[in-house]
């Protein structure tokens, strides 16, 4: 059980407001939130004018805050210290959350980058991993929107559960490679109708992402799980470099920066 609050006797699955321990119970109430609210959270990405990391925490708490009171919150709030993995993959350290999602959105918001690196981002996105539940959902709405405005929609509905988890896991393993960019691209489609995603949303198969539950892999502050991080990060050779904006951004033509991080740099992947 996925615990890291170490309360779930007393509150229930990550302190949710009705205390539900009922895995099944728990994945019913998620779905009828997001159900209910993915209007309300398409139509706040659709009126923001840039996407930021701020974009992603909003979605995710428009469509979960009734039922997480942490929900918009990332890993360096709820579990600064805890590193967190779904089988043999390992997420990015709580501190890198923000990082991994900004590097998403400057590659995302760069149009003709999205085109050709739509699988790239959404790794950057799950690799990130930035909440403790409900990130699939979330992301899978981020990505929508940012193919929308590159001019391109996915038919997620016809994607293999299997084959798209497959690719999205060596993707978070061996990023900026193409695998996930490859695999997406056989279902990359001319725009969407806003008014007809809803409808076709609810015919993805494995909505959740990663078809495991999260675990708990270590605490960063032991030196052995600090150093299996890094020679982690080391083997995915996906390197970011930080670049002063002052101005508008060439790739994203905002000013500021969208692709900024808390202290007004734009991250850019290698």
């Amino acid at each position: 059980m996925f615990d890291p609050f170490k309360d779930f006797e007393t509150l229930g699955y990550l302190r949710n407001v009705n205390r539900d321990k009922d895995p099944d119970l728990v994945k019913q109430m998620e779905h009828n939130l997001f159900r209910a609210n993915i209007d309300e959270a398409l139509k706040n990405l659709e009126e923001s004018e840039e996407l930021t990391y701020e974009s992603f925490l909003d979605t995710h708490k428009i469509l979960f805050q009734k039922y997480y009171p942490w929900a918009g919150n990332d890993r360096a709030e709820t579990m600064p210290k805890s590193t967190v993995k779904k089988g043999d993959v390992l997420f990015c350290a709580p501190s890198e959350c923000r990082r991994a999602i900004e590097a998403g959105l400057y590659l995302g918001q760069h149009r003709k980058k999205m085109g050709e690196k739509l699988g790239e981002v959404m790794g950057l996105f799950a690799y990130g991993h930035p909440f403790l539940d409900g990130n699939g959902r979330t992301m899978l709405l981020v990505h929508m929107e940012l193919c929308h405005r590159a001019g391109f929609s996915v038919d997620w509905a016809n994607t293999k559960k299997s084959d798209y988890l497959s690719a999205l896991t060596h993707e978070i393993m061996s990023p900026g490679r193409g695998i996930l960019d490859e695999y997406l691209s056989r279902f990359k489609r001319s725009v969407l109708e806003r008014g007809k995603w809803i409808g076709g949303i609810f015919l993805i198969h494995g909505l959740d992402g990663l078809d495991e539950q999260n675990q708990i892999d270590g605490d960063l502050e032991d030196p052995l799980v600090a150093e299996k991080y890094k020679q982690y990060e080391k083997s995915r050779n996906y390197t970011y470099s930080t670049v002063e904006s002052d101005g508008n951004c060439e790739k994203c033509r905002a000013k500021p920066c969208v692709c900024s991080n808390s202290s007004g740099s734009k991250i850019k992947p290698r």
